[in-house]
């Protein structure tokens, strides 16, 4: 049969310190880690703010920076743009003019006077109307206006047969 040993309630040689100097060790001890934890954190304060203060310097001259980048790329881009449209407008008013020319001589083909054509003609009426105007002695007799068509009455429907 195998026996067990029985635990022993002994001290372990070298903790041989009475109670009262054992809590004073430990209340000394936890002191100590209580004003490193402060002392810590006062620093942690101290250098976090400098170091607070110096990102935001940073910042600042970062943001300036990306600013005046941002806006040389946006000058950039704008006479870039306007550079672009005034070319393509360039381009439309040729297309348009060619356009034109090429409709009016289709137009000269065919027969069809031009809006020039038409202002010399009616120049020339004009100038027609005051000589006629000179011969008979006074200014010409007014056009008569023709009286309105009269409308015609609608056909009556027939019934329709029951």
């Amino acid at each position: 049969m195998v026996t067990r040993k029985r635990k022993t309630t002994a001290k372990k040689p070298g903790i041989s310190l009475p109670d009262n100097q054992l809590a004073q060790a430990v209340t000394q001890s936890a002191q100590k880690i209580w004003l490193a934890g402060l002392g810590a954190f006062a620093r942690a304060r101290t250098e976090g703010d400098k170091v607070f203060d110096v990102l935001v310097e940073q910042g600042k001259g970062l943001r300036a920076k990306t600013e005046k980048a941002a806006d040389a790329a946006l000058r950039t881009v704008r006479t870039q743009a306007d550079t672009t449209i005034s070319n393509a407008q360039g381009q439309w008013d040729k297309l348009e003019q060619v356009f034109e020319d090429r409709v009016s001589r289709s137009l000269n083909r065919l027969g069809v006077l031009s809006s020039k054509d038409v202002e010399d003609l009616a120049r020339q009426v004009a100038e027609l109307n005051q000589s006629v105007r000179d011969l008979m002695g006074g200014a010409a007799p007014k056009a008569r206006r023709k009286a309105p068509a009269r409308k015609k009455a609608a056909a009556k429907r027939k019934a329709a047969a029951k």
